[in-house]
């Protein structure tokens, strides 16, 4: 199913104003639902490495995977929808090709990369990340973060130890707890979520969190969630204007209409994912 007429998808990425390099990739298939964004760390250019490698694997393979098979099917024995399984899939492979590669090669030597991919299907969307790079939803009036930090900050407020006021003075903001590419394997966070039309999805990196307050990137979208891609750019230069000490990426999908799983689709087999 080409869902590139149910989706509008816009997206900027920019070194900021202080780094000389991008260490963020970003990669959308609209056509299957599929965005991916990455924001890399790591020694001299190991991260935009990394980055890039997370979001080359996982739109090459599972652009190749929906072409052949259904996200919405459900396992029958554990209930588990196509999508999660195939972003588990894919991010494990992502992962496990990031982390030979800085164990081989001593210039990518402890390189990693945060993560977030939506995955939009049947009213849907799946959502995995890793790290503290975000998604958020504007509905209506209302805008509000989605997922949430994989970071030392997110697990202080968690615990009680600081208010969200008091972590936004915080000199721990880019200590995340999880990222790809560290270690042998990683568990990403996969929520499903349903969506309606008129809903706008912001996937960003930190480079824009970090820069522009939550309620000022809300008010952007108010104002131009009617023009994209003047809305990724207008965002984009909001952080620069603020500082921009990180790179800055965002991408923006509205929903533009329904898009039910077509009822035709021959039931697939799901041990193929096995």
């Amino acid at each position: 199913m080409d869902l590139s007429q149910a989706l509008e998808v816009a997206s900027h990425t920019d070194p900021g104003m202080v780094r000389s390099n991008n260490e963020d990739s970003i990669a959308s298939v609209p056509e299957h639902g599929l965005v991916v964004l990455a924001d890399g760390m790591g020694g001299y250019n190991a991260g935009e490495v990394a980055s890039g490698m997370a979001t080359t694997v996982l739109t090459t393979e599972l652009r190749q995977m929906l072409e052949e098979h259904a996200p919405h099917e459900v396992d029958p024995q554990s209930g588990q929808k196509a999508a999660a399984k195939m972003l588990q899939q894919q991010i494990a492979k992502a992962n496990s090709s990031i982390f030979q590669a800085a164990q081989s090669q001593p210039q990518y030597a402890g390189m990693g990369t945060t993560l977030v991919v939506a995955l939009f299907y049947d009213n849907k969307v799946m959502v995995a990340h890793i790290g503290d790079s975000r998604l958020y939803r504007m509905r209506g009036d209302e805008f509000s973060q989605v997922s949430k930090d994989h970071s030392l900050l997110q697990e202080q407020i968690d615990a009680g130890m600081l208010t969200k006021e008091q972590a936004k003075g915080s000199s721990n903001k880019n200590l995340v707890t999880r990222a790809m590419g560290i270690d042998p394997a990683v568990e990403p966070e996969i929520h499903e979520y349903d969506t309606q039309p008129g809903d706008i999805y912001l996937l960003c990196s930190d480079g824009l969190s970090d820069m522009v307050s939550d309620e000022d990137i809300g008010m952007a979208l108010q104002a131009l969630g009617a023009n994209l891609n003047l809305a990724v750019q207008q965002l984009v230069q909001m952080a620069n204007d603020n500082g921009g000490r990180d790179n800055v990426s965002v991408v923006l999908v509205k929903i533009l209409r329904d898009y039910p799983a077509g009822q035709g689709l021959a039931k697939k087999i799901f041990g193929w994912f096995r």
